[in-house]
């Protein structure tokens, strides 16, 4: 099992009355992706700066890569990289420039090395003469992560790190995290885009009110929300009409032949269900098992479990 590069314990913050974190805990494995979702004014931004000890806590404990953040603070900040979702790039420098002075800032060793090995790995080398300002959003971004790994952080903060880029440029930023995290980062994630945490967190955690209303993978907290089924296809009304009556709190669409019967999409009940059809000597051309996705959970858990088009979750979700 990973040790843990970030444990939390009770964290408390409040302003004047209005408790914004409320007694939180979690962990987050060494080399991981954890993600911490949340509506705005959850408390993720607070949860954020608490970790990278640009705020102090009210109450708990919070370790980072092995230190407290409270009394080992400079040991904290030797360890961790923070990238926010608006680039901290100099435009009046070129790429190089900006990752030269972030070198000579920490004092790297082979600060023109280190700086090369960077602008290879972004994929930055043509443009790295040119000044900031004329880099597109995606190659800021990739800039700003370049100079948050001057120096090897053990631990990287990506508070929303795709905001604003196109979904070219957001693939792009998932490869590099993959590959972070394949040479043993550890990534702490917020980000409004929940497609971003399906496909690259190993842990999710929801923060709401300033509580933590669930954790688990992407998987786990997908099975906690009531909509998993099995849909069923058949060749034909008559085996449609039978397989329904057999399962009575199913729904069929009789244009598409097909049924949908509620179930926990576990093999155990899929085992049930086929051998309920094969008693009955009926087949089903095709079967698979649909879950709500993470927009569906996304919104049950913040409160809000209303009917939702894509572009409506959407828009709920940038709110």
């Amino acid at each position: 099992m990973k040790s843990s590069a970030i444990a939390v314990s009770g964290l408390r913050k409040a302003y004047g009355d209005k408790a914004v974190l409320d007694g939180i805990d979690f962990e987050v494995a060494a080399g991981s992706v954890f993600s911490l979702l949340g509506p705005n004014g959850a408390g993720k931004t607070t949860t954020v700066n608490v970790l990278t000890t640009l705020l102090t806590a009210d109450s708990g404990t919070v370790h980072v890569a092995g230190h407290d953040v409270m009394t080992a603070t400079k040991k904290v900040r030797a360890a961790i990289g923070v990238t926010g979702q608006f680039a901290a790039v100099d435009d009046l420098l070129s790429g190089r420039e900006n990752l030269q002075l972030v070198a000579d800032l920490k004092r790297v060793r082979s600060g023109d090395q280190v700086v090369t090995r960077l602008l290879e790995r972004f994929d930055l080398v043509e443009s790295a003469d040119k000044m900031a300002s004329t880099y597109s959003g995606g190659m800021r971004r990739k800039l700003d992560l370049a100079m948050t790994l001057v120096g090897n952080p053990q631990i990287i903060f990506l508070d929303e790190p795709t905001t604003g880029l196109d979904p070219r440029s957001r693939r792009t930023m998932w490869g590099i995290v993959r590959e972070l995290v394949a040479d043993g980062t550890t990534i702490f994630l917020t980000t409004q885009y929940l497609e971003e945490a399906d496909q690259l967190a190993d842990q999710i955690a929801v923060l709401n009110q300033g509580h933590l209303v669930a954790q688990g993978t992407a998987d786990e907290l997908k099975r906690q929300i009531p909509g998993t089924h099995v849909r069923l296809r058949f060749t034909d009304a008559f085996e449609l009409d039978s397989a329904a009556r057999i399962f009575a709190d199913s729904t069929q669409d009789e244009e598409e032949l097909t049924l949908r019967v509620p179930s926990d999409g576990e093999s155990r009940s899929l085992r049930a269900l086929l051998d309920r059809l094969d008693e009955h000597m009926l087949n089903a051309k095709e079967f698979s098992v649909h879950t709500p996705d993470l927009d569906d959970v996304f919104l049950a858990l913040t409160g809000d479990a209303t009917e939702h088009t894509s572009e409506e979750k959407k828009e709920a979700i940038a709110r």
